[in-house]
């Protein structure tokens, strides 16, 4: 069968005249889509609302299926199809096995179409719940936002959820299609029912457009053509809608270029790769380096296809620069009589998308353009209840909450808001050691304190406290379940240490909480809390020349991995006191274990919390295998060539 685009087959099934196509030649055409604008645009709301139907419909409106396509389709929709006899337009899109088979879209799909006056890339995002972060993923490059509500059901939770975040990803031109009239009887009272409460919804959301518009898209009704069973609607149908909205270009004077590589093909040439975000860029410009702040003009704009006299937003590109600087991959240029600014404090909004909860105090990788840096929250300021957009009080996120957050992190990173930068406005938080990304992020502004806290020069260093003391500050870091014998195994080690002249400090889990941490409890955020105190405690106490020692249980890799990274790891020796949670429990000194097995305590850790064992300590130790003087010969052993 030729390969063309036609529609006899779908014609036949669906008994539906084909919309008209003026002839043309191939170069004429070329040239018209040439000519042509791109609108992005997403379909999104709750499941089973109908947006790979309506995707699939669109397309077959449009011309866009060849013969063998519609020939498979005619074969899927036997297969999987859930319309009988005839074309399941969903199956076009849905094209995982397991959402063919499951009849639900998973991840996003992105497909290609055109009409006479516009070009079009359209994202079809799932519905659920647990896949809200592809959602937000085809929302992040949209221009227009379809909303698919089933006339049926109404506005429903992930209908509001769908409505606020593709708000919070800047989108404000919104179609809110009422899928499924046909099944509704074609009621213009519930149309207008469903129109209003939208409305009402989405009013402090900041739209600047929301056009109703009643659907089938099965039959395809209002679909490319006014259909006859809506005579009470006078809006136009959603192609032409498409096709005439306008979408404010996003034109910007000042440069933003992320750089991705060093490009360093042989010795005689170097230059800066990536994508131009922002602003354009000309062969003689003077750019900035913004973390460093050194300056360099650009001697060539290189491509594979040659050489560039300017590059505008969109351009892959490589820039060579009249001298050498110290830039890499993180660092961002601009112009530099147009400064980026920086920041390392600052407010967000965040979208939570694992099940695991997030914790103020807990450290997560943040990305931001090409910037990589360790960031965590420091506060959450409220949750958005959805339904009625209500901030409410959190102390933790949970999957799929939407929290304006407060976040720090461990550099200074370039940043503006994000309804002024897509680029330097939005970020993700990935996990330490999963690497999954647990949260997409929109930086709100930046906080005051990052501008007004400085770091005091010192005229006393830590190298002179250190020669002072015979010996090198540094940080042992004793974990392991409670009984394990930390804290009898640290006071031993500061005896020893003692005897030796070295001057030493002990910070104990049950001493801490008696004054620093005595407003903290044992949930999985205190915790974190607790931990994040002690580093920056025992970071100072490093700082002033003393061997520390902390004996917690610490029991989350992710706040241990923290400690080390805030202490640095040359200084950062994790000691593991691996003995097994029968002996532990069998010592039950303090009673714990029996108090958590009868149910009177919640949150211990190794029985009713977790305790994540290190994967690559240092050392290793087990009290109930060796006595304290053999473990503390072998501690001593080993911290010896660290300590000099």
């Amino acid at each position: 069968m030729a390969r063309t685009a036609r529609k006899s087959l779908a014609d036949a099934t669906i008994g539906q005249a084909a919309p008209q196509i003026k002839p043309t030649t191939a170069a004429a055409f070329l040239q018209q889509q040439q000519q042509q604008d791109l609108l992005r645009f997403i379909t999104c709301g709750s499941v089973d609302d109908g947006k790979s139907t309506l995707i699939g419909r669109l397309l077959w409106e449009s011309h866009q299926l060849f013969d063998d396509q519609l020939a498979a389709l005619k074969t899927e929709s036997r297969k999987y199809g859930t319309q009988g006899d005839n074309l399941d337009f969903a199956l076009l899109v849905d094209g995982l096995a397991a959402e063919r088979e499951q009849g639900i879209t998973i991840d996003v799909a992105y497909r290609f179409f055109a009409s006479a006056r516009r070009k079009y890339i359209v994202a079809d995002t799932p519905g659920h719940e647990q896949y809200t972060r592809n959602m937000v993923t085809g929302a992040s490059t949209a221009d227009v936002a379809v909303l698919l509500v089933d006339a049926r059901q109404g506005l429903l939770t992930q209908t509001r959820r769908h409505a606020y975040l593709v708000s919070l990803m800047g989108i404000r031109q919104v179609v809110l299609a009422v899928n499924k009239m046909d099944l509704a009887g074609f009621d213009a009272d519930i149309f207008g029912r469903i129109s209003e409460a939208f409305a009402q919804f989405a009013q402090p959301l900041g739209f600047e457009s929301i056009s109703a518009i009643p659907l089938s898209a099965l039959q395809g009704d209002n679909i490319t053509q006014r259909s006859a069973h809506t005579p009470w609607y006078g809006g136009p149908t959603l192609m032409g809608y498409l096709e005439t909205v306008q979408v404010p270009s996003r034109s910007s004077s000042r440069l933003v270029f992320p750089v991705q590589w060093v490009n360093r093909p042989d010795a005689s040439f170097r230059g800066l790769s990536g994508t131009v975000a922002e602003g354009g860029v000309n062969v003689g410009d003077e750019i900035r380096v913004t973390g460093s702040g050194q300056t360099a003009r650009v001697a060539e704009i290189v491509t594979f296809d040659g050489l560039l006299a300017q590059a505008v937003a969109g351009d892959a590109v490589t820039l060579r620069l009249n001298k050498e600087i110290d830039a890499s991959r993180g660092d961002v240029l601009s112009l530099s009589q147009h400064p980026l600014e920086m920041t390392d404090q600052f407010e967000a909004t965040l979208v939570w998308m694992i099940e695991e909860a997030g914790l103020i105090g807990r450290s997560y990788s943040i990305k931001l353009a090409t910037q990589w840096a360790s960031a965590s929250l420091t506060g959450i300021k409220h949750k958005v209840d959805i339904n009625t957009l209500a901030h409410e009080a959190s102390t933790q996120l949970g999957l799929n909450d939407i929290c304006v957050c407060t976040l720090a992190t461990t550099k200074p990173l370039v940043f503006d808001s994000y309804p002024n930068s897509k680029t330097l406005g939005a970020f993700i938080l990935v996990d330490r050691f999963s690497h999954a990304t647990v949260a997409i992020g929109m930086i709100r502004h930046s906080l005051r304190r990052a501008q007004n806290v400085h770091r005091q020069a010192l005229s006393i260093t830590r190298q002179d406290r250190e020669q002072l003391n015979g010996h090198k500050g540094k940080v042992i870091w004793l974990t392991g379940l409670s009984g394990s014998g930390k804290s009898t195994l640290a006071n031993a080690l500061e005896v020893a240490l003692h005897a030796q002249g070295r001057r030493t400090y002990i910070l104990d889990g049950d001493n801490v909480r008696q004054g620093l941490n005595k407003d903290l409890g044992f949930t999985d955020a205190d915790r974190v809390e607790n931990i994040r105190r002690i580093a920056e405690v025992a970071k100072l106490m490093m700082d002033a020349g003393l061997i520390v020692l902390t004996a917690f249980i610490s029991p989350f890799r992710q706040e241990r991995e923290m400690a080390r990274e805030l202490i640095g790891p040359e200084n950062f020796t994790e000691v593991y006191v691996s003995t097994p949670l029968a002996v532990c429990e069998q010592r039950d000194a303090k009673g714990l274990y029996k108090k958590a097995r009868s149910g009177q305590l919640p949150n211990m850790s190794g029985i009713s919390s977790p305790y994540e064992p290190p994967l690559a300590p240092q050392i290793t130790l087990n009290s109930s295998a060796a006595s304290v003087a053999e473990s503390v010969s072998l501690l001593q052993r080993s911290l010896n060539d660290r300590l000099k």
